[in-house]
């Protein structure tokens, strides 16, 4: 388990499915090197410059937050069971009502289907709120999600970028 990053008047909340085992060993989100994450949150222009994920820490002052639905570790998403992702959905909505962010932007639409209840829901906004909070779905930007280039992840949280104005 590794400690989410809040702070006050956030704006997107950023949730990915859990830790992978580096990001609990280091405790840093997304601190695998083939993770698409921080080269996309500064393509899309959430940050002015490239964050590594040892500055994961400087992600409030930009009005964004990490957290993950499942807070356990695992080499990947897909050891996960549905039970886990439906708990880690509800303690997630607590979660999100207490912090108040903008958006809550969940980053793997499979995970948000699931941890939802949602079958049908795609990458983009989502009809409902979670926690007070408008959803929006991006894409799972792990290594392992070859089907998604660093460009279309870039784009897809850009969109969401936009959306804030």
């Amino acid at each position: 388990m590794i400690d989410d990053v809040l702070g006050p008047s956030l704006d997107v909340l950023f949730c990915g499915i859990n830790p992978g085992l580096l990001s609990e060993a280091t405790g840093h989100h997304f601190a695998r090197p083939g993770n698409r994450f921080w080269p996309a949150l500064h393509l899309s222009g959430f940050t002015p410059r490239l964050l590594v994920p040892a500055e994961q820490h400087l992600l409030p002052s930009y009005g964004l937050g990490i957290t993950n639905i499942v807070p356990r570790a695992s080499a990947k998403a897909s050891e996960l069971t549905r039970e886990e992702l439906v708990e880690g959905g509800a303690a997630l909505a607590l979660k999100v009502a207490q912090a108040g962010p903008k958006v809550l932007a969940v980053l793997g639409v499979s995970a948000y289907r699931t941890a939802f209840l949602r079958p049908k829901a795609r990458v983009g906004p989502q009809g409902e709120t979670v926690g007070g909070a408008r959803v929006w779905v991006l894409p799972n930007p792990s290594g392992i999600n070859a089907h998604w280039t660093l460009a279309a992840i870039a784009g897809e949280m850009g969109r969401l970028r936009v959306s804030l104005a």
